[in-house]
Order: C-alpha cells, then structure tokens, then sequence
C-alpha cells in the first residue's frame, strides 16, 4: 500500500472515532439534562422513555461510527493478534448495536399497543 493511502486511514480512524466519542458525549449530555428535567416535573413514563430511547440512537450512531472505524483500521494492522483484538472489539460492538436496537424496538412496540407511540425525534 502506498504510504499516502496508509496516512489517509489513519487520518480517517481518528477522525472517525473522534465523531463517535463526540455523539457519545452530546448524547449523554442531553440525557442527563432531559432526565433531570423529567424527573424534576415528574411526568408519566412515557417521557423518561422517550429520554433513553433517544439516547439509545445516540449510542447506536456512535457505535455504528466506531465500528467504520475498526473497519478500516482492520486494512492498516499487519499481526494476527491484532487482528484478532479488533475482530473481539467489532464483534462486541455489533452485539451491543443489536441489543440497543432490539430494546428500542420494544419499547416502541410497547408505546403503539397502548396508544401512544413517541413521535420520531430526528
């Protein structure tokens, strides 16, 4: 590989893991301060679920991020161990974007049987 392609991916991983480290840090951010004001007011349920709901997406953003990231570090690594270390990482990664995604799932199934479904948050 030419010495440019190889600084690009580096480039590219840190960048990549430095926007995923920053949605997780937003995210985290804007659930605390939601959460403390669901709890302040004291409000049905339904509100503090839409608070992890929505931070559930942040995390699933965040891990999708950092898995394009070991994605492409996967092309710069040159041992086996190495490989085998991103190979766990990757793996948990997608285990936890699978559970977060199934939970949300639920959660929004359990909102449209009772009638009330949370408005999508883009």
């Amino acid at each position: 590989m030419t010495e440019w392609l190889l600084a690009a991916a580096h480039i590219a991983v840190g960048a990549i893991d430095a926007i995923a480290v920053l949605m997780i840090l937003f995210g985290t951010a804007n659930a605390f301060v939601s959460m403390l004001r669901v709890m302040r007011t004291h409000p049905a349920g339904h509100e503090r679920r839409l608070v992890w709901i929505t931070y559930a997406r942040w995390l699933v953003a965040a891990l999708t991020f950092q898995l394009a990231a070991d994605i492409i570090e996967s092309t710069l690594v040159e041992s086996w161990d190495a490989v085998g270390r991103l190979a766990a990482i990757a793996a948990i990664r997608t285990f936890l974007n699978y559970f977060l995604e199934r939970d949300m799932a639920e959660v929004r199934e359990r909102d449209a049987a009772r009638g009330e479904a949370a408005p999508v948050q883009r």
